[in-house]
């Protein structure tokens, strides 16, 4: 009896050489540091993405695959030479290492069946999964009539600026996925605001008063570190008030006396920016001891004691900033603030909201705006809301991707899922995220130790082969 293309795809990767051919190419990719640095030419996003798509296109070569590097913003790795019907569009750029890993970020380690290092899961592993998903469909012969196009891009985490320049030169294909995120299949993306804002005043001279703030790396990320000097305080005076906050947050001071004053540092936990209650804001944590210090009456103080009150440690749904609303199809805003610098002359600070379909200008932006102004704080850069993407659960690429996973996981009913993350295909029409993250797995995205399962991975693979096959056919 002739096996059906399941089958043939399950024999295929239950082969041991294809588990050893997958954790080889993870780990070729992910010993590439490809965070994004200055540019250079032929390097629009630095030498460490550079250098990881030359690592890609490479790999890709190397298993038969026709590529193009496409003025080093995006690889292109074609099935066939046919008319293109799918996009699968994947990242080989990353978030910074941070701190606290328990293994070399740029080694992929792998331990009980689960790989360790930055880009495991985001995106360097799902990448690989759909390259051998492509490789299976070749090498299985399946009946495809139509090509599929791994796209290949470095600048996800910082903007996507990447995929903007390739869709700006060529089309885009009738079908795009991209598996940068979870399983079942993602239909609804939030949009996005987050301004910067900040404000202004003369030098100061009075105490006790905070003389220097700097919390957060990135917008899309909870800050897991903040610091702060405060002149005219001791650092008995401020352990004291460190233990409350710390009982609650989860949060660590320390705290350590200098000249004229004391330094106070923070220690939290970052996650990813959609999911700021999976972190510990070391920004908001920081500030609520600030505001609780018996300081002199100042602009900086002022500032503090504001910003405090307008993001309070755990309000991840800018309620005391006058935002927070939910809708049924696309869920809650989320809010975290991400970046904080005070100086003796004023302070900028940015926040990162992922608002719902519900969000207008009106009830967001204008809102955050007033609610900033009633407190001398002005917004100073972009404060444009972007768009909510929004993909029809009923449409045939939804349902065929949907199908494509039930048979593999043997789940029924499988319902398409809301995100607050931004992905690849946001401004993509039809574009849908797919995998490469099952329910109940903590990826441990953009944080320490950040981890895959091989497994996963492998039936990732599947799901994407069956998928190919069925919507190139």
């Amino acid at each position: 009896m002739d096996m059906s293309v399941k089958e043939q795809i399950d024999l295929y990767f239950n082969d041991p050489a294809r588990r050893t051919e997958l954790v080889e190419a993870v780990s070729r990719l992910v010993g590439v540091k490809s965070v994004r640095g200055e540019a250079a030419p032929g390097a629009p996003f630095g030498p460490g993405p550079k250098a990881a798509l030359e690592e890609a296109l490479a790999l890709c070569g190397e298993l038969g695959f026709a590529v193009q590097n496409y003025d080093g913003y995006v690889g292109l790795c074609d099935l066939n030479d046919r008319e293109t019907q799918l996009h699968i569009l994947g990242h080989l750029d990353v978030v910074g290492e941070g701190t606290g890993w328990a293994t070399d970020p740029y080694t992929c380690v792998e331990k009980d069946g689960i790989l360790y290092g930055r880009g495991v899961s985001d995106d360097k592993g799902p990448v690989c999964a759909a390259l051998l998903a492509m490789k299976a469909v070749r090498d299985l012969g399946l009946p495809v009539s139509k090509n599929v196009r791994l796209i290949l891009g470095t600048d996800e985490e910082s903007g996507s600026a990447d995929i903007a320049y390739y869709y700006a030169r060529e089309p885009y294909a009738p079908q795009a996925f991209t598996p940068d995120a979870d399983f079942p299949v993602i239909n609804i993306e939030k949009g996005h605001y987050h301004p910067d804002f900040g404000a202004r005043w003369e030098p100061e001279t009075v105490e006790p008063r905070v003389s220097a703030l700097e919390g957060g790396f990135r917008h899309n990320v909870v800050p897991p570190e903040a610091q702060a000097q405060v002149l005219g305080v001791t650092a008995a005076d401020v352990k004291a008030l460190c233990a409350p906050v710390e009982a609650k947050s989860g949060a660590v001071f320390t705290v350590t006396d200098m000249e004229g004053g004391v330094r106070i540092h923070c220690a939290g936990k970052n996650a990813h920016a959609a999911s700021p209650d999976d972190g510990i804001n070391a920004i908001s944590a920081l500030l609520e001891v600030l505001a609780a210090l018996p300081l002199a009456e100042c602009e900086a103080s002022r500032a503090v004691r504001a910003m405090a009150g307008l993001f309070p440690f755990g309000d991840t749904r800018g309620k005391a900033l006058g935002i927070a609303q939910s809708d049924a199809e696309s869920g809650e805003l989320t809010l975290n603030l991400a970046l904080m610098t005070l100086t003796g002359t004023g302070f900028t600070a940015k926040f990162d909201a992922r608002v719902p379909i519900c969000a207008t200008k009106e009830n967001c932006a204008d809102a955050c705006e007033a609610a900033l102004k009633a407190h001398g704080i002005a917004v100073t850069g972009d404060g444009e809301m972007t768009h909510v993407h929004v993909v029809e659960s009923d449409s045939p690429l939804v349902k065929t991707l949907l199908s494509c996973y039930e048979a593999y996981t043997g789940v029924t009913g499988a319902k398409p899922l809301a995100i607050g993350g931004g992905t690849y295909v946001h401004d993509i029409p039809g574009g849908v995220a797919f995998g490469c993250d099952f329910p109940g797995f903590d990826p441990k995205m953009h944080s320490a130790n950040e981890q895959a399962s091989v497994d996963n991975l492998l039936k990732s693979a599947k799901i994407f082969a069956l998928a190919i096959a069925e919507l190139c056919k």
